[in-house]
């Protein structure tokens, strides 16, 4: 039957990616607690606006059987607590106890492990409001997020967003509060988000499910036991969830991403006392990425020149080629094991471009479908998808398989070494993608992985798999869009072995993505919200 999760109890941003909701615009809002009645009387009031995990009416996702549905929100509302977050307000230390060490510790003191002081130490690179923890009236406590929707007249967000993130800052004026300000940008007291938008031929204004280097992005979506109704969950499950040894796919353990469920390992990990403070909680990091766009053009375009020169492909081709070879995807999101070829690319775009003119559904949900539902096991030399592309590493599918190479499909195991290491990716881009200038500006993505475990699975895959290749059989070689890039790094794409051609070394990359802060969060249940913000946490 699966599992049938609390979803009033849940909150929403842990389900969903609200921007995928159309909810293309966002805020989120560090707030620091000086008084712990009045920080338990913010959190007081905000959980009654706390946007839950029930469904509202939508084309993407059915109601489950039975299933309460919530009335779509104008804005949507979410909370989440820093370690010191939750002693300021009050939680007990026999509580707190029981919150893993990297949770305690909190971003800034991992960095090291993070591999975040590159290209410099966080102390330069990181906006301000990220870097105070030393001063009590400055570390972070609270995290709100609020996401609205997009006014197509004007490309901003909804006036709600801005009445909302005003009721905070009110809220915060009563005392024993602050906002913290510190944050680049165009206001220094908030991180303010937005979809990549264009403009339409009739003068409105359209969000874009891009990033800032150009790649369509959110395409996979990670799938989970309980998650949504049990005929959309088969279906989902498909290139997004776990991959057995007979090459089918199944939803993760529900464990992997909400406390007090069982994991993977079909065990429930040990947590924070009491039970219901834990259950149906989830940790959360926090990342800011800056992405150094001139310096990725800059660089695409000088290697393509050698690209197309090494490998012989025509030159107004050999940039997109090169792209989809460190991405692992094409830049529309067909990935490479669908289409290795830019021949076979444009066939899948004109068959997907016929099909939309006939309105061929059946063609149409086939090749969605293939944008997630592959795997890597038929392509055990990294032909057509390099084995160091971002997405190989992000999720290895079923490549770490130790029998992978026996071709012997009775001794698979499918993704069972991948099932602990995943995250549900959730956030949006921030700033205007630059036309001219330099990369001194405010742009890249906000990145928030939802987790059970932060060190079992986001710490592990930042260190290492994205920024170490052994697994990969690649050495030191780091991801060559989001790794550290140092002198004498590369990144290597194999040429097939039956085409006389060398493989072709990408080095002396310069850095794309930098770290400009960020902070581990525990999202708390709507009951353990409700203990907070009555002071009723009672561990024993």
């Amino acid at each position: 039957m699966g599992a049938t999760l609390e979803l009033a109890d849940i909150q929403g941003n842990i389900l969903a990616a609200y921007g995928k909701l159309g909810f293309p615009k966002g805020r989120t809002i560090l707030i620091n607690v000086e008084d712990a009645q009045a920080g338990r009387n913010l959190v007081e009031t905000l959980r009654r606006r706390v946007t839950t995990a029930l469904p509202w009416p939508t084309e993407k996702r059915r109601p489950i059987p039975g299933q309460v549905m919530a009335v779509r929100p104008k804005v949507t509302v979410n909370l989440a607590f820093t370690f010191r977050g939750l002693l300021a307000l009050g939680v007990p230390i026999r509580t707190l106890r029981g919150m893993p060490d990297e949770f305690i510790d909190g971003m800034a003191a991992r960095a090291d492990i993070l591999c975040d002081n590159h290209p410099k130490r966080i102390e330069e690179a990181w906006d301000p409001v990220w870097l105070d923890g030393k001063k009590p009236e400055r570390r972070v406590h609270i995290l709100v997020t609020l996401m609205s929707e997009m006014d197509p007249a004007t490309g901003e967000a909804m006036p709600e967003l801005e009445q909302v993130a005003q009721e905070v800052v009110g809220m915060c004026r009563l005392g024993g509060l602050r906002i913290l300000e510190g944050h680049r940008g165009p206001d220094t007291r908030w991180q303010d988000l937005s979809a990549v938008t264009k403009r339409r031929e009739d003068g409105s204004w359209t969000p874009l499910p891009i990033e800032h280097f150009g790649f369509v992005d959110g395409i996979a979506d990670t799938v989970f036991e309980g998650q949504m109704a049990l005929e959309d969950l088969a279906e989902r499950a498909r290139g997004q969830g776990k991959m057995l040894p007979d090459g089918s796919w199944a939803p993760l353990a529900t464990g992997e991403f909400l406390l007090g469920w069982p994991d993977e390992s079909q065990e429930i990990a040990g947590a924070a006392m009491p039970l219901d403070f834990s259950r149906n909680g989830t940790f959360m990091a926090y990342r800011k990425l800056h992405q150094n766009v001139f310096a990725w053009r800059r660089y695409m375009a000088e290697q393509a020149e050698r690209f197309a020169a090494v490998m012989e492909v025509p030159r107004e081709q050999a940039g997109a080629i090169l792209a989809a070879k460190m991405a692992g995807r094409w830049q529309d999101g067909v990935p490479l094991i669908a289409a290795p070829t830019f021949e076979s690319w444009q066939a899948f775009r004109e068959k997907r471009a016929k099909a939309e003119r006939e309105g061929d559904t059946a063609t149409l949900a086939a090749l969605k479908r293939a944008l997630v539902d592959f795997s890597f096991g038929k392509d055990q030399q990294g032909v057509a998808c390099p084995f160091g592309a971002h997405i190989r590493r992000a999720n290895t599918r079923d490549m770490l398989d130790p029998l992978l190479a026996t071709n012997d499909p009775a001794r698979l195991n499918g993704s069972v070494l991948n099932n602990r290491r995943r995250i549900l990716r959730r956030g949006l881009p921030y700033g205007q993608t630059p036309e001219s200038g330099d990369d001194s500006g405010d742009h890249g993505i906000v990145l928030m992985a939802h987790c059970a475990s932060l060190f079992r699975q986001f710490e592990f895959i930042q260190q290492q798999w994205l920024q170490y290749g052994l697994d990969f059989n690649a050495g030191n070689d780091v991801c060559p869009i989001v790794g550290n890039h140092h002198p004498g790094g590369k990144f290597v794409i194999a040429a097939d072995p039956g085409s006389g051609k060398p493989p072709f070394f990408v080095a002396d990359m310069p850095q794309f993505v930098e770290t400009r802060g960020g902070e581990y969060f525990f999202i708390p249940s709507m009951t353990a919200l409700r203990m907070i913000a009555q002071g009723l946490v009672d561990p024993t």
